[in-house]
């Protein structure tokens, strides 16, 4: 047996699995609340405590984490059009594992500039211009993040030919040059990006965080949590050059603050007369719905849908299901237990809206308009009605029955006839949430955590 332990330090708890890579098995799993005010390695020494009560006082040949603590990586993203430099700079930022602040357009403004100082973010994305393209909105911008108060490092991803000129312009402070996010209009070209958030997370938000001493005692803080489960997301699909994937996908990550969306799938048109618009996305997609959770984006659920479809989903009246959310609101730890069927009904309400608006938002949409040729549509953003299978995760889908019937909602409906979600998908639950640690151990291992999580994941959410 060849143990390596996989840690997940998250900002309300910190979650430990254990996997014997020559067996190919989970070992066990285990999770104790994040002492990050304290030290990090406390809460570390506690999951672990508790994962040796399952395993016996087994030696780890390696470990390896990632982390979502202390905020997790936050950015900024600056760019040109809002439909495209912006819109890349946000896609790159995002498909890195980050939590992205705030998307700026056009040129900073005094008020942006401090917004920014304000936010004092991990890292800012500048970009702007296709190569060859305008140079003016980029250089004007690095002149005015040049006035920012803080001392945030600074990825230059623009116009090739003015790159140069905005690393002099911003002399002073932590600058990095990288590829055009966007060097032909429509085309993004976030892998470089990508690469140099990564980099710089390890080099500096590591240490920032307080999480050095936690990374003297394993191989390295490999990456942000996010970017652990879109790694593990994507070799599940495609699978390697030794392991066939399961395909296309769409994964539900649905926490308490956050709800975490991601593709598997280029998504290009699959119905005739339809033209795409506006960006071109990557196969390997991640939006975050910052205003949607279970409970400390609880008002955000019910904002987003409305009072009335809580109550006709959990069945309770209206009135009773304000108490409850103004309950939950002040009270995150709180979860369904026992004969709590009220709490139980109500979190199934919420946990199918939040799918339901979060995919959505996720999924293309198409625009029908009339041509000389009839009738004839537009794509924005990802064609997802062929994907066949839907991964779930999240502790309100992991502790209930009725997961295949909330994850239901992330499937297409004939009530928006528009969207473009799965329409025939299978269900897939990563019931013992392990697919952050999969990420991770794929690094390495790429044929084991691909094999663990073909056969780890449950179909139609049972148990």
């Amino acid at each position: 047996m060849k143990a390596v332990l996989l840690i997940d330090f998250g900002s309300t708890y910190t979650k430990v699995t254990a996997v014997d890579v020559e067996g190919e098995t989970i070992l066990a799993t285990a999770q104790s609340y994040t002492t990050i005010e304290t030290d990090i390695i406390n809460g570390l020494n506690n999951a672990v405590k508790l994962l040796k009560e399952q395993t016996g006082d087994i030696p780890f040949a390696e470990q390896y984490a990632c982390s979502s603590a202390a905020g997790g990586l936050r950015m900024v993203a600056i760019g040109l059009v809002p439909e495209l430099t912006a819109k890349a700079a946000r896609q790159a930022s995002l498909g890195a594992g980050a939590k992205v602040i705030k998307t700026y357009s056009y040129e900073l403004t005094q008020a942006d500039l401090e917004e920014i100082d304000t936010i004092n973010p991990d890292i800012c994305l500048l970009t702007g211009g296709t190569d060859g393209g305008n140079k003016e909105n980029i250089v004007f911008n690095a002149g005015m993040l040049a006035k920012s108060q803080k001392n945030f490092p600074i990825i230059i991803a623009g116009n090739r030919n003015c790159a140069d000129q905005c690393k002099e312009i911003l002399k002073e402070k932590q600058t990095y040059v990288c590829e055009n996010v966007m060097p032909r209009l429509d085309i993004p070209n976030v892998q470089p990006v990508q690469d140099k958030i990564r980099s710089i997370f390890l080099e500096q938000i590591v240490q920032a965080k307080g999480l050095s001493k936690a990374q003297e005692l394993i191989q390295g803080i490999l990456m942000p949590t996010p970017s652990a489960m879109l790694t593990a997301m994507k070799l599940l699909a495609k699978g390697t050059k030794e392991e066939d994937g399961i395909g296309d996908l769409v994964g539900v990550d649905l926490g308490g603050a956050t709800t975490d969306i991601y593709s598997m799938s280029f998504g290009m048109p699959t119905m005739g007369m339809t033209a795409l618009k506006g960006l071109r996305e990557e196969y390997a997609k991640r939006t975050v719905e910052g205003d949607i959770g279970m409970r400390y984006s609880i008002h955000g659920i019910v904002e987003a849908t409305d009072i009335a479809r809580v109550a006709e989903l959990s069945g309770l009246p209206e009135e009773r299901c304000t108490q409850l959310i103004e309950y939950l609101a002040t009270h995150t730890d709180v979860v369904p237990g026992g004969d709590d069927h009220e709490l139980e009904a109500l979190d199934f309400a919420l946990a199918s809206l939040a799918i339901e608006t979060a995919v959505t938002r996720h999924a293309g949409r198409l625009e029908q308009y009339y041509s000389p040729m009839g009738v004839s549509y537009m794509q924005t953003g990802k064609d997802l009605t062929a994907v066949k299978t839907v991964v779930v995760t999240g502790g309100a889908l992991i502790h209930t029955k009725r997961t295949a019937q909330i994850a239901s909602h992330a499937q297409f409906t004939a009530l928006d006839p528009f969207s473009l979600k799965p329409k025939e998908a299978e269900v897939l639950v990563d019931r013992r949430y392990i697919l952050a640690a999969m990420g991770l151990l794929s690094t390495v291992y790429p044929e084991t955590a691909l094999r663990i999580m073909k056969r780890e994941l449950v179909k139609d959410g049972t148990h």
